[in-house]
């Protein structure tokens, strides 16, 4: 779609000049990195990279009514109600199964300092780059069906072994999976029903673990790879972000914007930054 007036976007000449900036930002550790499933389809991996192809892996798997077909979280909510819950977490499993490859932008995100990295996709390539370095360790937001716990997250350390959030503060970086990951311990938030609670606590920042709600003040974030046309995954971006820093910026594809995305880029005054993804990486990775 065509730019609406009442928002700037910026052209892929003006863009290569921020990102070199956006590139000494995320060296500085003052830019937090906020990847969608974009980045990882970069390496071609064999796992969905979509929520649209998720959903389409689900109706391969199990027969889905028309009202689920193509939306992921409400194929998962038809197989949790229909079959179990342990279908549901089976079948993301054996979804994201193949290892995905990191890209040479994981690989540089995780050599930097950084203070938090939020990646919103189930594989487990910036896990796998991450396992290059110490001083690390994960939080992921976990379903709270049938688990028995009265808590919204889990933390677990470089080597995959869960621990108590108090040993995270010693972490120079730390990786947020908000809808949990493959990697270490098959944490999946995919259904409806996993969504309804948080939904309705996120306002409140209860299901954002206190040491990102820490580490995020002042912080720039830079949207990689995301899209942002689910109300969903906008819920999770505002909040994320919230009570940080006034300036941000979304790598785009101006063409595939819809009317929804192009509001939240201007309800968040986040910076958009109309350039191509791999010519966007080549810019961070040579800057």
């Amino acid at each position: 779609m065509n730019a609406p007036e009442q928002i700037e976007f910026v052209n892929a000449t003006d863009a290569k000049a921020i990102l070199a900036d956006v590139a000494a930002g995320l060296r500085a550790a003052s830019i937090v990195p906020y990847i969608g499933p974009g980045l990882a389809e970069l390496s071609r991996p064999d796992v969905p990279t979509t929520p649209e192809a998720l959903s389409a892996f689900f109706a391969s798997k199990v027969a889905l009514p028309r009202r689920a077909k193509g939306n992921a979280w409400a194929a998962a909510q038809h197989i949790e109600i229909s079959k179990h819950r342990s279908t549901v977490t089976a079948l993301m499993a054996q979804a994201f199964a193949r290892p995905v490859e990191p890209t040479a932008l994981h690989d540089h995100l995780a050599s930097l300092s950084l203070p938090i990295i939020v990646d919103t996709w189930y594989d487990g390539a910036m896990r796998g780059a991450l396992d290059k370095r110490d001083g690390w360790g994960e939080v992921q937001g976990i379903t709270r069906a049938s688990i028995g716990e009265n808590r919204w997250y889990r933390f677990y350390d470089s080597i995959g072994q869960q621990v108590d959030g108090i040993v995270a503060d010693s972490w120079t970086t730390v990786l947020y999976k908000p809808h949990g990951s493959v990697r270490p311990a098959k944490n999946f938030l995919i259904s409806d029903a996993d969504y309804v609670e948080v939904l309705t606590e996120i306002d409140i920042q209860t299901p954002i673990p206190d040491i990102i709600k820490k580490r995020r003040i002042g912080q720039s974030f830079l949207f990689i790879g995301c899209r942002f046309n689910d109300q969903l995954l906008r819920s999770y971006a505002r909040q994320i972000i919230k009570r940080s820093a006034k300036t941000h910026y979304a790598i785009v594809d101006l063409d595939a914007l819809s009317r929804n995305e192009v509001h939240f880029l201007r309800e968040q005054g986040l910076t958009p930054l109309a350039i191509g993804l791999p010519r966007a990486v080549e810019i961070l990775l040579t800057h």
